[in-house]
């Protein structure tokens, strides 16, 4: 379960989940397309020549191009062009464009042509496209998107479009994406600055490239041959890995210098000034507080108290209109109407804390891993924010495993109030080892969040079971999950009709066991969220060891699978480019007694296994008892990166575990 994004810098693309809804639109215009001629720059791009690309490629990017104009007022003028060469029918997707435009941006002119390999052009304008909003979970924004279908986008086929945007930013700053997940053959950034006014340019994933001077205030960078960012597995975000160029602008007129931000310093004094004020409670909602935290004994149990009534109490409703994409609406606000959005949530939860004794910070992050680098500060990083609770000294930390001391601020904990089920104390996956801007109101800095420990993130699963001669396992089973484990459990179980959670054990025992029959579910503390959340079932496997003479086959390993195949699945004759990313640091164990079917011994048994490594480690041993078998084994993933240099050490680690998992117990049947 996922926070939800709140922050405009979102805007630039159409949500992933809109994005069906906007292919129909366009997919359900007339077809107004008009034979005409192309522009030069298209047909100069779809006449290059071309590098051999290996034959599952989609499509080609033959230009992106992106002229930014950035006049004495601050308004900033785009222009951007793109052309692709279809290579295969699933490449059609290129010939769809979605831009977006809102009450800060105005679309001035969009245009699309299309090139057949044989046969007459077609040209499609703005009057072709259709007008639509972008689906989202965001019930007021003023976000709205103009969808243009060019037709032909066939194998062999080249298309291209242009459109312009004229900007009234909030940050004098702007980003130039220009590695995609297709080739990109040319890609190319001019920018042009009034008299006086300077810049910054950063470059993300990418060897740094200088600018060429292109006439008066103005500047060229253009690189080639750009490798498609392809899909992987278990790798980091798409845009943490991607090639970007990152440019700040410095005016010269004082009115706009707020609007600069050349450190994490400037941004956060940008959000204080932002947020100033919004943070007084109400009477109303100062009683609110004394009703929460009534017979509440201690200081740690009334801001709990607090934290669930804005996780659950307060509902998600993203609100993003102008200034609203970054700024939150007072707490009174907040409060009155029972909905907000992330920093919403954030502002109203700061000003009740406020009322017993607890000062807090807004902490601007991003919801991916990696989006953020400490290399550019600047509020286009972040769509999402959570808050910086500041303890005091002598408070116990049982539990408090996201809290961290600051040199300046002391104890903070950082909690994500949109988060409905991960309590005080814990930490969502994706917020963790993750850079966050923490505002203070001198300015702010940029922080790691924690990495919580494997031990905090636990899956205990334990079984008393018992093997029939002719192969029949059956038994209980109980899971016992903190942390994140305990949060995926939750929300596949929450997010599922109550009827129907039974189907979650199922799909879980259906990987492992054949002809199986799930007897009894019994789940505990499913919405106490604070607490171990407990699954206990039972169920019966027919033919689960396998029958051989007079051996039974048993594979100890009843339930769980450690041993992933994420690298082996490398599509072939490709090198891996990226890391592995886990989602958490966990520690996993798994214990199953089996009592053994009489009339049998125990003839082979698998060798202990240990191995070790910086990130990952495994052990497991078999003994027998007294007629019982007893298996246990630990998984504990250490760190959640493992750079690329060292992934034939995390392969070689994972076919041992494999390995390991498929091994079987002997059992012979005594002489008579």
């Amino acid at each position: 379960m996922k926070a939800r994004r709140c922050s405009q810098s979102a805007r630039q693309a159409a949500p992933s989940s809109a994005w069906a809804a906007l292919l129909l639109a366009a997919l359900l215009a007339p077809a107004l397309a008009a034979r005409a001629g192309s522009p030069d720059w298209l047909q100069a791009a779809a006449r290059q020549p071309l590098p051999v690309y290996p034959s599952d490629t989609e499509a080609v990017m033959l230009l992106d191009e992106q002229v930014t104009t950035v006049s004495d007022t601050g308004e900033i003028k785009t222009r951007y062009r793109r052309a692709y060469k279809i290579l295969r029918p699933e490449g059609r997707k290129f010939g769809t464009v979605s831009v977006y435009y809102d009450s800060e941006t105005r679309l001035t002119y969009l245009k699309g042509w299309s090139l057949p390999a044989a046969g007459k052009e077609y040209e499609v304008k703005e009057k072709d496209a259709v007008e639509t909003s972008p689906f989202g979970v965001a019930l007021y924004e003023d976000t709205r998107y103009k969808v243009l279908l060019i037709p032909a986008a066939d194998p062999g086929n080249v298309v291209g479009y242009e459109y312009e945007q004229k900007r009234r930013p909030f940050v004098l700053q702007d980003r130039w994406m220009f590695q995609d997940e297709i080739p990109v053959r040319r890609a190319r950034f001019i920018l042009e600055l009034p008299q006086g006014w300077e810049f910054e340019a950063t470059w993300l994933n990418h060897a740094r490239q200088e600018p060429q001077a292109a006439g008066e205030n103005r500047w060229l960078w253009e690189v080639e041959d750009i490798p498609a960012v392809e899909d992987e597995p278990a790798m980091p975000p798409w845009r943490a890995v991607a090639g970007w160029l990152a440019v700040s602008y410095f005016p010269t007129r004082p009115g706009l210098q707020a609007k600069s931000h050349g450190s994490w310093g400037d941004v956060g004094q940008w959000y204080a000034r932002l947020t100033a004020g919004r943070r007084q409670a109400t009477p109303e909602m100062k009683q609110k507080v004394a009703e929460l935290t009534a017979g509440q004994a201690t200081l740690l149990d009334k801001m709990r108290a607090l934290a669930a009534f804005a996780q659950r109490d307060v509902r998600y409703v993203a609100i993003a209109i102008g200034i609203g994409g970054y700024q939150p609406h007072p707490a009174p606000e907040v409060f009155s109407n029972r909905y907000g959005d992330c920093k919403d949530k954030v502002t109203l939860l700061g000003a009740m804390l406020a009322e017993i004794g607890l000062q807090s910070h807004y902490v601007l992050i991003h919801t991916d891993r990696g989006q953020v680098t400490p290399d550019f500060p600047s509020m286009l990083n972040f769509n999402h924010a959570i808050l910086a609770i500041r303890l005091p000294a002598d408070l116990p930390a049982e539990n408090l495993y996201a809290a961290v001391e600051h040199p300046q601020l002391g104890r903070v904990l950082f909690f994500d109030p949109t988060d409905s089920i991960t309590p005080p104390g814990q930490l969502p996956s994706y917020l963790q080892a993750n850079y966050g801007l923490l505002v203070t109101e001198d300015g702010g800095e940029l922080v790691k969040l924690p990495l919580l420990k494997p031990a905090v993130n636990r899956l205990l699963r334990t079984a008393k079971l018992s093997l029939s001669s002719t192969g029949t396992l059956a038994g209980q089973v109980q899971e016992v999950r903190w942390g994140v484990p305990a949060t995926q459990r939750r929300a596949s179980l929450i997010d599922t009709p109550a009827p129907e959670r039974r189907k979650v054990l199922e799909n879980f025992l259906a990987e492992f066991l054949p002809g199986f029959n799930l007897q009894t579910v019994e789940v505990e503390n499913l919405e106490e969220y604070d607490k171990n959340l407990i699954v206990r079932y039972q169920f019966v496997a027919q033919s689960y060891a396998k029958t051989a003479g007079d051996l039974l086959l048993l594979r100890p390993r009843v339930l769980g699978q450690k041993g992933d195949d994420l690298l082996e699945r490398q599509k072939k004759g490709k090198e891996r480019q990226y890391p592995v990313e886990f989602e958490a640091a966990t520690l996993q164990s798994d214990v199953f007694e089996i009592e053994l079917p009489s009339g049998y011994t125990v003839d082979e048994l698998p060798p202990p296994v240990e191995l070790d490594t910086d990130f990952v480690a495994y052990k497991s041993r078999i003994e027998v008892n007294g007629g019982v078998l007893r298996y246990q084994r630990e998984y504990m993933v250490k760190d959640v990166r493992v750079p690329t240099e060292r992934l034939e050490e995390l392969k070689k680690f994972y076919r041992q575990v494999a390995a390991d998992e498929r091994s079987s117990v002997v059992l012979k049947r005594k002489a008579p």
